[in-house]
């Protein structure tokens, strides 16, 4: 087959029409490319809601999943499509479906699942809309779950000692850099009979590989790192194609969590400069967190690659670098609104993953919502701040950190 005559739906990486597999960086670039006849260069854009049929036979075929074509754009739409796939090559999984949050994407793990009388078992540290659907909304449906307070490899094995549906964990935790082993948690879910969800946003797709260490599905706010430039909201769930086809897009289909194209064609060419935006920001990152950790204002920095922390080994043997985040403990929240009121270069946002250094104070932003008892549970307290690095020069940004705590 030619270029020139490439077919809608033509997708070099899975035909390997070059005869090689490629790597994830070409991937970013040139993974589930579709052309229309037009032959753009860029991904198409298709903002329509619907799709016609040339007979009314091809629309029951279609409805009755025997032939292959796009229904309604809350169930699938080709720009959406293309998102999906890249991100599945990049990730190296068999399957990928896209929603239109990283929170809709997390419900939907776990709710396309369970059911009244079911049990699932989640991570003590977490974001707290996460905590919030675990704990309180999923028991009101009679589910019931478990929180592993302590993150050690006997509360795990007592935890998943009797049988579960799900395991839900979130490693590095926000916003602590808490580290779970994967490897260890995959393992005692599988002997559990419940499949392993792996909250990734803190990670990335680049920083971390969560199916190669046992996982079953990995989860993603899109609205961090992949996307990483404070545009557009998005989320993403990867496992196998039976996990995606026969649980959560059933579940999703009827629910409607759905991406609007137009967020999926700016993750798709967000895709493309991912790897680099990650690895600055990573390495920026570890650079403000040494500099910092030798600063008497802080009672501690926490960044998995530090020294000081107490899962360093095991951050060191999931993770390729120790991810764009960093959590400083002052002693009190006046001095932590002090720093941050002083700052300069670096923004007060919720957000995180972004080119833009931001900072927030989870206990009254983030994670709020959580009672005193949880935060303090969480590690959380008052003088807490987590610090997300984007692209600027890091130089910079402890500058602006040192300026700040001087006053």
């Amino acid at each position: 087959m030619t270029k020139r005559n490439r077919p809608w739906g033509y997708n070099p990486n899975t035909v390997q029409s070059a005869g090689r597999e490629l790597r994830p960086d070409t991937l970013a670039v040139r993974g589930a490319l579709m052309r229309t006849g037009f032959q753009e260069t860029s991904e198409a854009l298709f903002l329509n809601s619907g799709f016609t049929y040339d007979f009314a036979e091809q629309a029951e075929a279609s409805f009755a999943e025997t032939e292959d074509h796009h229904l309604y754009s809350r169930f699938s739409n080709p720009t959406v499509q293309m998102f999906e796939e890249r991100l599945a090559l990049i990730e190296g999984a068999e399957a990928a479906h896209a929603t239109g949050s990283g929170m809709s994407a997390m419900f939907a793990s776990v709710a396309c699942l369970v059911s009244s009388g079911d049990r699932v078992v989640a991570s003590g540290a977490m974001f707290s809309s996460c905590y919030v659907v675990l704990t309180e909304i999923l028991p009101r449906w009679g589910v019931e779950v478990e929180v592993v307070i302590d993150n050690t490899p006997e509360a795990w094995a007592k935890a998943l000692s009797k049988k579960a549906k799900a395991v839900f964990i979130e490693t590095p935790s926000n916003p602590l850099m808490e580290i779970v082993d994967i490897a260890l948690v995959a393992e005692l879910s599988h002997k559990a009979g419940a499949l392993l969800i792996v909250d990734n946003v803190m990670a990335s797709p680049v920083l971390q590989k969560p199916l190669e260490l046992g996982a079953d599905v990995v989860m993603y706010s899109a609205t961090k790192h992949i996307d990483g430039q404070g545009r557009v909201l998005g989320g993403a769930l990867l496992g196998s194609k039976e996990y995606i086809d026969q649980h959560l897009k059933p579940f999703t289909r009827h629910t409607g969590p759905s991406l609007s194209p137009f967020n999926a064609w700016v993750l798709l060419k967000s895709l493309e400069t991912m790897s680099m935006r990650v690895h600055k920001m990573a390495d920026s990152a570890f650079e403000v967190a040494t500099a910092m950790s030798s600063h008497a204002a802080f009672k501690n920095v926490h960044h998995p690659f530090l020294d000081s922390h107490p899962s360093q080994a095991l951050a060191k043997k999931q993770m390729l670098k120790g991810g764009t985040t960093l959590a400083l403990e002052l002693k009190s929240k006046e001095q932590a609104f002090n720093l941050m009121n002083r700052l300069e270069v670096i923004d007060i946002s919720n957000n995180l993953g972004d080119s833009r250094s931001l900072i927030t104070h989870p206990a009254s932003s983030t994670h709020r919502r959580l009672d005193p008892e949880t935060q303090a549970r969480m590690g959380i307290s008052p003088g807490t701040l987590r610090l997300s690095i984007g692209l600027e020069d890091p130089k910079d940004l402890i500058e602006d950190l040192l300026l700040a705590l001087k006053g």
